[in-house]
């Protein structure tokens, strides 16, 4: 007699994304042309071809993806979300010019719970936009930033500032501390938002509360975001108030070490990239920013070679002035080609690593996002690759990185919850969300006449 072999029937899943080119950025590096996602729940199931995942899957929803690329979401890991408010606030200014003369006066006089929640709902709305689903955050009422981030659907390491001088929401770097404290209490165990602690930097925090905020995180076991070697004038004053560099001075203090993210870290030299990757510091590479401020080239290929965890950031939009990691990325690879006067350098398949699992590693969460994997949360984004500008592709990972804007992105979603679809966005009012950062913009512009 024959076998009989029992028929199973397809398994029921929230969603399937399909007949898409499947970009995954996995370990092994597998591009399905054309591929499908299943995800049930906040959870990515299946990587397989179309009719491999509708055999086995039946799906709530389906999103058809003809002619896109289906991929991890974008990991920005540093910027400072409602600071799009003062997005061309001041420009063609170097950093010190441009923060004491003009950005921390204006952050004394407009920053308000009400001026953040704006600020953030506006950033969500750009980033959810233009495909990014993970952010890292330092900034001031991280809290009203958790509530705006957690309402939008995006994900985030999110770190309160300390810093030396009086800010809007604490007086001393103690009550900064005490702010910190309680928000790391609040959102622990969030599913969408990871507390943190953000030292402004070494040049405006002393050194007992440079350690009191890495203690702080240690006991709590949560990220230290820092600016780190940003600009020459950092490197100057490190060595005249300590006569070391930024990251010898954080590295004599015992600062350095894991869930430590360094931002910028472009004045750092070959044996001080060695104590980073001894200490399992993480990286975040802003390269627009640093050059529209003219603060510098990163050691890029160095941190390549050394292995150091490495993402890429767009800073904050008032020194960017946008959110769009697509456009990172391709500065990224431009300027390192430029700077090392060498074409193969930051090749494409490197700057959208730096954008997707690389900067989840950056962050420590690269067993839960940065890829699309079996397990993982289902962040990923569909791209269409349909228009005149995209027309031929021969190679997706090309046309990500020296092709795509942010603009291309048709659908975001974030922990398996479709935050976009076919560019519009379900989580946020649109248009009440511009008509309120036009209102408060008005504010901003008397406030710093």
């Amino acid at each position: 007699m024959p076998a009989v072999y029992a028929q199973t029937a397809p398994r029921q899943v929230a969603l399937i994304i399909t007949n898409g080119t499947v970009v995954t950025m996995d370990g092994a590096g597998r591009v399905l042309t054309p591929g499908a996602v299943a995800v049930d729940g906040r959870d990515i199931v299946a990587i397989d071809t179309p009719e491999a995942i509708r055999k086995q899957f039946r799906a709530a929803e389906t999103i058809e993806a003809w002619g896109s690329v289906i991929m991890p979401g974008l990991v920005n890991t540093h910027t400072h979300a409602p600071m799009v408010m003062y997005r061309g606030l001041a420009d063609d200014l170097a950093l010190m010019e441009w923060l004491q003369k003009y950005i921390f006066p204006a952050e004394a006089k407009t920053l308000s719970p009400e001026f953040v929640r704006a600020g953030t709902r506006l950033a969500a709305l750009e980033m959810i936009r233009s495909g990014t689903t993970t952010y890292a955050d330092m900034y001031y009422f991280e809290e009203e930033i958790a509530k705006e981030t957690k309402t939008a659907g995006l994900r985030a390491v999110l770190g309160q500032t300390i810093i030396q001088f009086p800010v809007a929401d604490a007086k001393t770097p103690a009550d900064g501390l005490a702010r910190a404290e309680a928000f790391i209490k609040d959102y622990k165990d969030d599913p969408l938002i990871t507390p943190a602690v953000a030292p402004h930097a070494m040049y405006t925090l002393d050194g007992p509360t440079l350690m009191a905020c890495r203690e702080l995180a240690k006991r709590y076991r949560v990220p230290t975001i820092i600016h780190v070697a940003e600009t020459q004038e950092e490197e100057k004053t490190a060595q005249e108030r300590h006569q070391a560099s930024p990251v010898r001075y954080l590295e004599s203090l015992g600062f350095l070490g894991p869930g430590v993210l360094a931002a910028h870290a472009v004045w750092v030299s070959e044996p001080e990239i060695a104590i980073l990757k001894a200490r399992g510091v993480g990286v975040s590479h802003n390269p627009e920013s640093n050059m529209k401020l003219a603060s510098g080239t990163a050691p890029v290929p160095a941190y390549l070679a050394a292995g150091i965890p490495l993402g890429l950031g767009t800073d904050g939009a008032a020194s960017n002035n946008d959110l769009d990691m697509f456009e990172a990325m391709r500065t990224a690879s431009f300027l390192h080609k430029l700077h090392s006067n060498d074409p193969r350098v930051v090749d494409a398949k490197t700057a959208l690593t730096m954008a997707t699992i690389g900067g989840a590693r950056a962050l420590g969460m690269d067993s839960r996002i940065g890829s699309l994997e079996p397990g993982k949360r289902a962040d990923l984004i569909v791209v269409s690759m349909s228009t005149a500008r995209q027309t031929p592709m021969y190679d997706p990972i090309s046309h990500l990185v020296y092709t795509t804007h942010g603009d291309d992105v048709q659908t975001t979603i974030v922990n398996g919850k479709v935050l976009m679809r076919g560019r519009k966005v379900l989580t946020l009012d649109e248009d009440a969300v511009l008509k309120e950062a036009r209102m408060l913009s008005e504010k901003v512009k008397l406030a710093v006449k």
